[in-house]
């Protein structure tokens, strides 16, 4: 051996992971939903776990999926992660609606959807939701029982305790222009006429969905790069005249699977307050405490996030004994 030389060839170097990129590991599906269709990714899974993944009011899947959809990816589980009807490449128009019915249909749909999946066993599937679909993970959580787990990331939960801290958030220009706008938009839907649309996040003062301190921290968060181009930023204004009548945080004592509850304990959008309530009311459910606003694990926080939500992931979602598409467990073939 050459003085000073070593006796591992270039060949015998261990060869660095060479990490798919999310882009090449995720395939476009499409399932039926009402008398519309969703648009999806579904990223195949090793483990025949699987999460069914969406985003808050009007975020398509891309911003609101991404960066926890790898994750959880590279941990074996299989991903679906769609569009609500309404938006993004979902189909249903009027476009940039928000119906809670709706869209809890639509989730039903992704968990029926999902069990179908080749690499998925119907018994282990979990749902993944932030924001406003983590208050639609509770509704829909409950009424699926054998779900085997759920994820509620900075859920809203209840918009009655929500209502006033926004309304304290807006100038009082600002609340007649949105609540003006609003009705407007619910009596121009009698007659046919297309939505009246506001920004979805606006500095305070603006006539803006929401306009809480850390609204703004929305583009930072889930499109820093400005890559997705098909994700528009607005809402239907007479979502102001529904969201204090919905609160998914009702059905938290009716859940039966294991449910983490991550709150971030400076968020002013959600606030941690209802989501600590209704984590209380459900039989199984833990809670993750996060420091941060509402958008913190996308962002500072975001290891801490992924590190507990894979865990639980792990402990709920890990290999079984292989069973049947009826639940029963598969006979092992005879050995020679």
């Amino acid at each position: 051996m050459p003085l000073g030389g070593s006796s591992a060839s270039a060949h015998d170097a261990p060869t660095p992971e060479v990490r798919v990129p999310v882009s090449e590991r995720r395939e476009k599906v499409r399932f039926t939903s009402g008398d519309t269709s969703c648009a999806a990714w579904h990223y195949p899974g090793s483990n025949g776990g699987c999460v069914i993944m969406a985003g808050g009011t009007s975020v398509t899947k891309e911003p609101a999926t991404d960066l926890f959809a790898a994750r959880f990816n590279d941990a074996g589980f299989a991903v679906l992660a769609f569009d609500h009807r309404r938006f993004g490449e979902s189909g249903g128009t009027p476009r940039q609606i928000v119906r809670f019915d709706e869209q809890a249909a639509d989730w039903h749909a992704a968990v029926a959807y999902a069990a179908t999946l080749p690499d998925v066993d119907p018994d282990r599937i979990s749902l993944w939701g932030f924001s406003l679909a983590g208050g639609h993970v509770f509704r829909v959580a409950a009424a699926h029982p054998h779900l085997a787990c759920a994820i509620a990331q900075t859920p809203l939960v209840d918009g009655r305790a929500l209502a006033p801290h926004a309304l304290r958030s807006m100038t009082p220009l600002a609340v007649l222009g949105l609540f003006g706008r609003g009705l407007a938009d619910a009596l121009g839907s009698l007659v046919g006429r297309p939505p009246l649309l506001v920004p979805t996040a606006g500095a305070r003062g603006t006539v803006a969905s929401l306009t809480t301190p850390d609204a703004m921290d929305g583009d930072r968060a889930l499109d820093p790069e400005r890559r997705h181009t098909g994700w528009e930023r607005t809402v239907a204004a007479r979502i102001a005249l529904q969201l204090g009548g919905y609160r998914p945080g009702r059905h938290a004592s009716r859940i039966r699977c294991p449910l983490l509850v991550v709150v971030c304990d400076q968020d002013l959008s959600t606030l941690p307050g209802p989501a600590l309530r209704a984590a209380r009311r459900a039989p199984r459910a833990e809670v993750v405490h996060l420091p941060g606003h509402h958008y913190a694990p996308f962002l500072e926080s975001h290891e801490q996030a992924a590190r507990a939500q894979v865990a639980f992931l792990r402990r709920h979602l890990g290999p079984r004994t292989p069973r049947t598409r009826h639940g029963h467990p598969r006979t092992p073939a005879p050995t020679a």
